[in-house]
C-alpha cells in the first residue's frame, strides 16, 4: 500500500546520541580508526549539548549570525548560528575542505529527526571520507525533528516553532558566508523525509541554490497517499502536520509540493534517486534480506512512487534532470549514501567543486 511506502522509517539504531556515545566509550579501541570515531562522536555529543545551554547563555543577535564555532578536528566543526525566526541557536555539523581558500557550500540535510536521534550523515555514513579532498564545505543543520524543514503556520504543542525554510533561505547562508569563506555557489540535498523539502527550498530560493537532490524522498506531498504519509510520519514525533500546512488539500500543501511546481527548478542541476525496494547489495545485505523486507523495503517502494511523480512532472515541464532508479535497495542509510555519491556527478560540476 502506497501510504506505508512514505518516509516514515529509516533503517537505523534507535538509541539516543548520548547512549550511543556512552556505548562507544565503553568499547575496546582496537585501532586508530576506532579511537578516532569514538573521539569524534563524543566531541559532537558534547558540542550539541552545549547548544542547549547556549540558548539561555548567549545574548540574541539582531540578525542571523554565527555565535560560536567548535572545531572537532581538521575537517569537522560544529558551527552555532542564531536563528531570529526561531529565536534559538542552531548547531550545524560542518565539513571544511583543506586550505584557507573560498569554497562552494553543499547543504546536506539530515533524516526525519533532524540528526538529533542519530539519523545524521555524520553518524550513519562515511561521508567524511567521500568529501575529504573535495573543495566544498558541507553543512548539515541539527534540529527540527519531524518538521519537514518547513515554515510551519502555527507553533506545534510538541514540536514548537519551526521556520526551517526561512533558516535555509534567509538566515544560515548569509550567516556562514564570511566565517566559512563561502564563494556564493550553493546546492542542497535531502534524504527520505528531507528529500522533498530540499527540492522545495531550492525552487523557492531563486538563484540561491544552483543544484538540488532528493535521495529516496517524497517530493509529491499533495497527492492523497503522500499527504497521509506526512501526517503519519509527523505523528511519530508527537507533532501535528495540520499545524504545518493546514488541512489536507489546502493551498499550502500544493504550494510546497515540488511535483506541482516543477518550473521553479528550471535552470538548476537536479538529481533524483530511488530504488526498487528489493534489499540487496546497495544495502550491504543479501538479496531479499528478510530483516529489510518489512518496513524499509515497503517504504522505499513508496518513495519510488513519489519520485516517479516528480520525474514525470519535470519531464512534462521540460525541465532537465537526472533520475536514477537502483535495481536493488531498501530504505536504508547505505542506499542514501550510495545515492549521494552518485549524485555528485550532477552536484559537483554545478558547484564547480
Amino acid at each position: 500500500m502506497i501510504t506505508r511506502g512514505l518516509p516514515q522509517t529509516e533503517h537505523k539504531p534507535q538509541a539516543s546520541q548520548a547512549t550511543r556515545a556512552w556505548r562507544l566509550s565503553k568499547t575496546p579501541r582496537r585501532s586508530r580508526r576506532g579511537t578516532s570515531i569514538v573521539a569524534t562522536v563524543l566531541a559532537v555529543v558534547i558540542a550539541i549539548a552545549g547548544a542547549v545551554l547556549m540558548g539561555t547563555a548567549v545574548a540574541a543577535p539582531a540578525s542571523a549570525a554565527v555565535v560560536r564555532i567548535d572545531r572537532v578536528d581538521d575537517q569537522l566543526s560544529i558551527v552555532y548560528v542564531y536563528s531570529p525566526s526561531m529565536s534559538r541557536v542552531i548547531p550545524n555539523q560542518v565539513l571544511r575542505p583543506r586550505g584557507d581558500g573560498s569554497a562552494p557550500v553543499f547543504y546536506l540535510l539530515n533524516g526525519r529527526a533532524g540528526g538529533v536521534e542519530g539519523d545524521s550523515w555524520l553518524e550513519q555514513t562515511d561521508h567524511r571520507l567521500f568529501f575529504a579532498g573535495k573543495n566544498v564545505t558541507v553543512v548539515s543543520p541539527l534540529g527540527g525533528p519531524y518538521a519537514w524543514y518547513a515554515d510551519w503556520q502555527r507553533p506545534d504543542p510538541a514540536l514548537g516553532v519551526n521556520k526551517w525554510e526561512t533558516y535555509l533561505l534567509r538566515e544560515l547562508p548569509g550567516a556562514i558566508a564570511g566565517p566559512l569563506r563561502a564563494n556564493g555557489r550553493n546546492a542542497i540535498a535531502g534524504l527520505s523525509l528531507s528529500g522533498g523539502p530540499a527540492l522545495d527550498i531550492a525552487g523557492r530560493g531563486g538563484s540561491l541554490y544552483r543544484a538540488a537532490a532528493s535521495y529516496s524522498g517524497c517530493p509529491a506531498i499533495s497527492a492523497p497517499p503522500a499527504t497521509a504519509g506526512v501526517l503519519a510520519t509527523t505523528s511519530i514525533g508527537g507533532g501535528n502536520a495540520l499545524n504545518m500546512f493546514g488541512p489536507p488539500g489546502s493551498p499550502a500543501w500544493v504550494d510546497h509540493d515540488p511535483s506541482r511546481n516543477p518550473t521553479r527548478l528550471r535552470g538548476k542541476a537536479i538529481y533524483l534517486g530511488a530504488a526498487s525496494g528489493l534489499p540487496g547489495r546497495t544495502d550491504g545485505a543479501p538479496v531479499g534480506a528478510p530483516s529489510l523486507l518489512a518496513g524499509p523495503a515497503e517504504v522505499e517502494m513508496g518513495t519510488r512512487w513519489c519520485t516517479d511523480q516528480m520525474a514525470a512532472a519535470l519531464n512534462g515541464a521540460g525541465v532537465p534532470h537526472t533520475y536514477r532508479v537502483f535495481d536493488q535497495g531498501a530504505h536504508t542509510w547505505s542506499l542514501f549514501a550510495t545515492e549521494m555519491r552518485d549524485s555528485w556527478r550532477v552536484i559537483g560540476p554545478a558547484l564547480g567543486a
